[in-house]
């Protein structure tokens, strides 16, 4: 973790900047001191999160992209670059979902699973790594799900995405670290309390922590610590899960 050369925060990116694990993470890393900017599909939505960051007394801006697309994915850190400088945090949190039969699942489905999973991680990953490189510092940090270790019946299609954004961040650690960028890979383990969840299980809802939910600014705080690894002591994978999670 480092500054730049006025003292001040380098900039993070957060692609994924959905209502809960995204926003949080560009959250707190805006509550640190960190110009935020956040990125998604839906650019209406983005000006709620910015107006909240602002309001807290931090900086952000709003860049709406699909992460799979490599020419907006350019564009997200040109907005960055001018606005901010070199990112010092990129992170990876865009998510697709699929569940169906293996007879069910059309090659469209999954290619377009495949394609939001571990091709979107590779553009912003490759992109990250062009910046940071030159820099010699920076954390990469990829939010992952047990569909990355354990691929269960019906989840062929989400869980090859995940498998395969987990290779994108191992192959990627690998190849970095020893030239000062940080790459991890978060295992979420269980449902993250977000308001669609709240929505469609509101049971789940309804018990709070003894549910079993994960509270996204949990995940936050994990990578805000991920972040602040000192250089020796380097986490690549972690998982986090609910005390009432069965594995």
């Amino acid at each position: 973790m480092g500054q730049n050369r006025d003292g001040t925060r380098g900039c993070v990116i957060v692609f994924g900047a959905g209502s809960g694990t995204g926003a949080e993470v560009a959250k707190l890393f805006a509550s640190h001191g960190h110009p935020v900017v956040v990125s998604r599909r839906d650019a209406a939505a983005l000006g709620a999160l910015v107006k909240t960051i602002e309001g807290s007394q931090g900086r952000a801006l709003g860049a709406a992209a699909d992460a799979t697309n490599a020419a907006q994915v350019t564009g997200v850190f040109e907005t960055a670059l001018a606005a901010y400088g070199v990112p010092e945090v990129v992170v990876f949190n865009a998510a697709g979902f699929s569940r169906a039969p293996v007879i069910e699942t059309s090659p469209d489905a999954f290619e377009a699973m495949w394609r939001a999973t571990a091709f979107g991680g590779f553009v912003v990953g490759r992109e990250a790594a062009k910046h940071m490189l030159p820099a010699g510092r920076g954390t990469i940090l990829f939010t992952g799900a047990t569909a990355a270790v354990k691929a269960s019946a019906h989840f062929s299609a989400f869980a090859s995405g995940k498998h395969g954004l987990r290779a994108v961040a191992q192959s990627m650690a690998k190849e970095l670290a020893p030239q000062g960028i940080h790459v991890a890979h978060a295992i979420i383990d269980g449902i993250i309390d977000v308001p669609r969840v709240r929505e469609q299980m509101p049971e789940l809802a309804a018990q709070k922590g003894e549910a079993g939910l994960i509270n996204p600014r949990s995940i936050a705080e994990t990578f805000w610590w991920l972040h602040s690894q000192p250089r020796d002591a380097w986490t690549f994978e972690l998982d986090l899960r609910p005390f009432r999670e069965p594995w």
